[in-house]
């Protein structure tokens, strides 16, 4: 592909700033010039305007552009089930799935008191069933992931919070540590620096397994610790825009391919406690085909789609 003509390439991520995807898209960035990995710099453009509406409505109308591309969480499908906007995942081009994505119930480390705080998710499912609708839960967006996964969570304990919509996740887990709402569906990474900082307290972790990285290890499955069975992982991907040049294709594939397997990538995924889970062309179709029917189902089943 011929980068010549363009003075920098854009990578748009489709949430707020301190969230995943923004961390996500900032560390692309800061590979490809540490390493040398492309000809021109990458800018990070955050649209994050209706639940990711912003982003991909905006890369959609970029028609065979080679110099754009989007890095999307499961938005690509909660946001038009829920909103109706006129979009779908094949408006855009596939480029590679870079990661999938764990959450995990979260809570202040000091609340309800200093003198004792909720050490286990039954202790905190206990508090929450004895004030019904008195929990505020928050989480990004509104019929988004995190939704989805509260309202799981309520419909297989018998729980009812307050769902409390943020912009992106790192404002999510600062409304945390500020005690203005009670808990979060936060991934890892986004709640890492303040758990480290002894802030926030890990729970339970919404996944069939529990995370194999010595850090996270110790964090039961939501199965574990509440016996319901409630799961999900979360899309880190690449798209292009529509009928995005064959070689622009290919070029970007082998490029996020190179950053995927430098040590700070890998480090970045054992940190986030991140799964690997690098895909690109009928597999990476694959996946995203049947994670839309998923969606379909969930958001269904929670009543969050568009009527």
């Amino acid at each position: 592909m011929k980068l010549a003509t363009a003075l920098a390439l854009c990578l748009v991520a489709s949430a707020g700033t301190g969230g995943g995807a923004d961390q996500m898209a900032r560390l692309i960035s800061g590979i490809a010039e540490k390493h040398k990995l492309s000809p021109r710099p990458i800018i990070v453009v955050n649209k994050a305007g209706g639940a990711g509406a912003e982003g991909f409505l905006d890369v959609k109308g970029k028609k065979g552009d080679a110099h754009t591309i989007i890095i999307t969480l499961s938005n690509l499908f909660t946001t038009p089930f829920h909103t109706g906007i006129p979009f779908g995942w094949r408006d855009l081009t596939p480029i590679a799935r870079m990661a999938l994505d764990q959450f995990i119930l979260w809570v202040n480390a000091d609340m309800p008191s200093k003198e004792k705080p909720y050490k286990t998710a039954k202790e905190y499912v206990t508090a929450v069933k004895d004030k019904p609708t008195s929990f505020k839960m928050g989480g990004t967006g509104s019929a988004q992931e995190d939704q989805i996964l509260t309202i799981q969570l309520e419909q297989a304990l018998g729980l009812k919070f307050i769902y409390v919509p943020f912009k992106g996740g790192g404002e999510v887990c600062v409304n945390l540590v500020g005690n203005h709402v009670d808990s979060t569906v936060n991934n890892p990474i986004e709640c890492a620096s303040h758990w480290k900082a002894g802030r926030v307290r890990p729970l339970a972790v919404f996944d069939t397994q529990r995370i194999p990285v010595a850090e996270w290890k110790d964090i039961p499955t939501v199965k574990e610790a509440l016996g319901a069975d409630v799961h999900y992982l979360m899309l880190r991907g690449i798209f292009g825009p529509p009928s995005m040049p064959k070689g622009a294709v290919d070029w970007y594939v082998a490029f996020l391919k190179k950053v995927y397997d430098t040590p700070d990538f890998q480090k970045y995924l054992t940190d986030g406690a991140l799964k690997p889970a690098f895909a690109t062309g009928a597999e990476y179709v694959k996946w995203v085909e049947e994670n839309e029917q998923l969606h379909k189902e969930l958001m269904a089943k929670g009543g969050l789609l568009k009527q």
